[in-house]
């Protein structure tokens, strides 16, 4: 592994926790020599854990879409700053630059790439490990309804299994490290498919 893609808030969201989050997840990054990579953005928690990154000597490449940089939220001050047309184009290079991904407290934005990078491993499209930080159980509420959507008979437990849960950025990280993927066929109602 040499780099990780980190989805979080472009908020620091109303706990000091969430900001300590993001700089011990920095530090373990930094300590295991690998490069962050995330939303390019120079606020919230997105700012606090690439500036920690940059403070500790690390790597970070920032992917940002040309309208978000022109309203003055992309950082100029990381290794690298890959300034985009859209936001299809951001998530497909932080998806191809990325070995893994980690998704700390955020907002819909943050959600809507969790489950973009989910949905690709569940059909099949990569085959890289995905992780929550759960912060003061951020996600605690999420993990409950995706495993109500399990019970229910739209996700396979092995489906759900393809997210990791952890309050702990190192620990995150070790299963990261020893991730051996599983190859799922998609659930689909033709059992011929």
């Amino acid at each position: 592994m040499k780099a990780i893609c980190v989805y979080c808030g472009s908020a620091a969201g109303i706990l000091p926790a969430y900001a300590a989050g993001a700089r011990q997840l920095a530090a373990n990054l930094v300590e295991q020599q690998l490069g962050l990579v995330y939303g390019g953005g120079n606020v919230g928690l997105m700012g606090i854990i690439a500036d920690e990154v940059m403070r500790l000597g690390g790597n970070v490449t920032g992917i940002i879409p040309k309208a978000l940089m022109d309203k003055e939220v992309g950082h100029r001050g990381l290794s690298e700053l890959h300034i985009v047309k859209n936001m299809h184009e951001r998530k497909a290079m932080m998806a191809e630059l990325s070995d893994g991904f980690i998704a700390m407290p955020g907002g819909i934005g943050t959600l809507e790439e969790l489950f973009e990078v989910m949905t690709w491993a569940q059909l099949g499209f990569h085959d890289k490990p995905i992780g929550l930080l759960n912060v003061e159980g951020f996600y605690d509420g999420l993990l409950q309804f995706l495993k109500n959507t399990q019970q229910q008979g739209f996700l396979r437990s092995a489906h759900l299994e393809l997210l990791y849960s952890s309050s702990n950025p190192a620990e995150l990280l070790q299963h990261f490290a020893t991730y051996q993927p599983v190859h799922i066929r998609k659930w689909v109602d033709k059992p011929d498919l």
